[in-house]
């Protein structure tokens, strides 16, 4: 397993370095002009655009370039005070980017842990009660509703909960983000809609999957075989069926980590909430460059995490692919 980790953790970081150079093309290269003038903002003089070329190495070779950027980011994880060009700099705040991306994480880890751990609960119990009631009444309703729960947009649905339950209703607060240090209560409390607008999508779809997946399961040889050595049903359902089943559910997982992003965009939006998904917005708005290199970065390594973890549960629950990879 150590080896298997470890594979996985190089392979990392060999596409973490992949993204940030084409994100450095993307950002500085190839939007043309000189950077530095970019970079200086509105009614720059020529002493602020020659100090930015200098201080970032602009009329130097690319590798120089592109390291001198890895090294402002870095620089901006650090503490103490920084020089107006040693970090990463928004061109519409003109604040540290890295920093601003690490106090917007706490909201953002939030909304989509808490959302991620309700789709996966109800969407593998309406998957298994699907599955288990296939072609009944109960099927055939679990079926409609998830059908409509994947037809709804993200932005549509936080609108209409918004208004309804927010601003119609008091029943829930309109907007807003309380940390988790500051009132446990009033933390779960704030997120509740949010987190039901972005598992709502995701619920009805690893339902459908799951469903699918353990309908072809129970057809298989070893299902038959361990109902004929009289295994309960319940135990052939939760040690064969269900636990085979999971493994396509966990590998599709990883790769809707772009879904999910796209969606906590929106979601913070709707609810005001000041995250990583709101600063990507105002910085696509605003094409301010360094930030959405930062926010970029950020999603790049979020969706590698992911997809280490699903790869590492992925050989948890198939040791086969595990001793696989390791001959």
């Amino acid at each position: 397993m150590t080896a298997f980790i470890m594979r996985r953790l190089i392979g990392m970081v060999a596409v973490l370095f992949a993204v940030s150079v084409l994100v450095f093309i993307v950002f500085i290269l190839l939007p043309g002009g000189d950077p530095a003038e970019r970079m200086a903002g509105k009614n720059p003089t020529p002493e602020n655009i020659h100090n930015i070329r200098e201080k970032w190495g602009f009329d130097k070779p690319f590798y120089v370039q592109y390291a001198r950027m890895m090294q402002k980011a870095l620089n901006g994880l650090t503490p103490g005070p920084h020089s107006e060009y040693d970090i990463l700099r928004s061109f519409d705040t003109r604040q540290d980017v890295v920093h601003e991306i690490v106090k917007g994480i706490p909201a953002t880890m939030s909304l989509c842990i808490g959302a991620a751990i309700i789709w996966l609960f109800f969407g593998i119990v309406v998957g298994v009660v699907s599955a288990v009631t296939a072609g009944t009444v109960s099927d055939r309703l679990i079926t409609i509703l998830a059908l409509v729960g994947i037809s709804m947009p993200v932005f549509w649905l936080g609108i209409v909960l918004r208004f309804f339950f927010a601003e119609t209703n008091t029943w829930f607060p309109d907007g807003g983000y309380v940390p988790l240090t500051s009132d446990p209560t009033q933390w779960f409390y704030h997120l509740l809609l949010p987190w039901f607008c972005l598992a709502v999508l995701f619920i009805g779809f690893y339902g459908r999957v799951l469903r699918s997946n353990m309908l072809d399961s129970m057809g298989e040889d070893y299902v038959r075989t361990a109902r004929a050595k009289g295994l309960p049903p319940r135990a052939v359902l939760q040690r064969h069926v269900l636990r085979n089943s999971l493994l396509p559910t966990i590998a599709v997982i990883a790769t809707q980590v772009g879904y999910l992003m796209g969606g906590l965009v929106v979601i913070e939006l709707i609810f005001n909430y000041q995250g990583i998904g709101q600063m990507i917005f105002r910085a696509a708005t605003q094409k301010d460059f360094p930030a959405l290199e930062a926010a970029v970065l950020v999603v790049g390594v979020v969706f590698l995490l992911s997809t280490l973890v699903a790869d590492i549960l992925y050989s948890v629950l198939n040791p086969r692919v595990r001793l696989g990879s390791e001959q």
